[in-house]
């Protein structure tokens, strides 16, 4: 097991990270970051950044600038090393549509340095139980459903039993009971591991996560625990039941950090310190509160004027 030298699990460092593609993209500006051991969610909108910081906390690309640390390993030099210790589910991957999990387990078992027979036919057999697979161990792949293979691309980073586990947006697209099903396996990975979850669904950090990090246009918005910063918002998120005619003047007026739909009729959830006015209800706010309200302040200042002197 990888541990610092005091005997702490390991830790990753990441620091003023950046990097502009060549189209001129700019996906990350000044990413400073420190994720613990355990399960740590990374929140943000598609075009955030997020799998850009994945795929390169990965050793998939190179930033500009920046470091990043995993415990004494420096990621951006000793990318080798790294890839020793790293599980990695990216956000789209393929697999081999005639084999099987179990022949495709065993192959990337081999990749990942496991020779001795005995021991990968063990890691394998454990790791399609685990994943609940194991029943169609023998089937080909091509007929599973998203969240079968969503669970065999974790079953394959899982392989070498890796200290820091990446997965990226790894339920978009499941069913309910497939989400269910992956987060609880995630859950199982292990609190010495460190584990980023990459995802736009609120819900699955608040499930899982005890630390997380908010970031949308490459910067980072928010980091911390999800019950810390749902203290600080308690007592400023106001709700009402309006209506379409009314929703524009609503947006354009006050703080709105959400609007949905419920039984055909806009809620709006408001930020402000007092009451915003006649049919507003305070309410608990939540996780999904505390995203929408960092979104919402970084896109007002992305479209604030720029002062200039004279």
């Amino acid at each position: 097991m990888l541990r610092t030298s005091e005997g702490r699990a390991m830790e990753l460092s990441i620091q003023d990270l950046t990097k502009t593609y060549p189209n001129g993209v700019r996906a990350l500006r000044g990413i400073s970051l420190t994720i613990p051991a355990g399960m740590f969610g990374l929140l943000g909108p598609n075009g955030a950044g997020k799998s850009t910081l994945m795929r390169t906390i990965a050793t998939l690309q190179d930033p500009d600038e920046g470091s990043i640390r995993f415990g004494a390993l420096d990621v951006l030099k000793q990318k080798s090393q790294l890839r020793e210790v790293l599980g990695y589910l990216p956000q789209e991957f393929g697999l081999y549509p005639n084999l099987s999990p179990e022949a495709i387990l065993e192959h990337f078992a081999v990749l990942k340095g496991l020779h001795n027979r005995g021991e990968r036919q063990a890691q394998v057999k454990a790791l399609l139980e685990q994943t609940n697979l194991y029943a169609v161990r023998k089937k080909a792949v091509g007929g599973f459903s998203g969240g079968m293979k969503q669970r065999l691309g974790i079953a394959i980073a899982l392989l070498g039993r890796p200290r820091l586990v990446i997965v990226d947006e790894p339920t978009a697209g499941l069913d309910p009971t497939e989400r269910h099903r992956f987060l609880n396996l995630l859950g199982e990975i292990g609190e010495d591991v460190v584990v980023i979850l990459s995802t736009h669904i609120v819900e699955d950090v608040a499930e899982l996560c005890p630390n997380f990090a908010i970031i949308a246009g490459g910067q980072l918005l928010y980091t911390g625990k999800p019950e810390a910063v749902i203290a600080a918002l308690r007592g400023k998120i106001w709700r009402k039941v309006t209506t379409r005619a009314e929703l524009p003047a609503l947006q354009q007026q006050l703080q709105v950090i959400s609007t949905r739909l419920i039984t055909g009729r806009p809620v709006v959830h408001v930020h402000q310190e007092g009451c915003p006015g006649p049919g507003f209800e305070a309410v608990e706010p939540n996780l999904e509160d505390v995203y929408f309200h960092h979104i919402a302040v970084a896109s007002r200042a992305d479209a604030a004027p720029i002062a200039r002197t004279a």
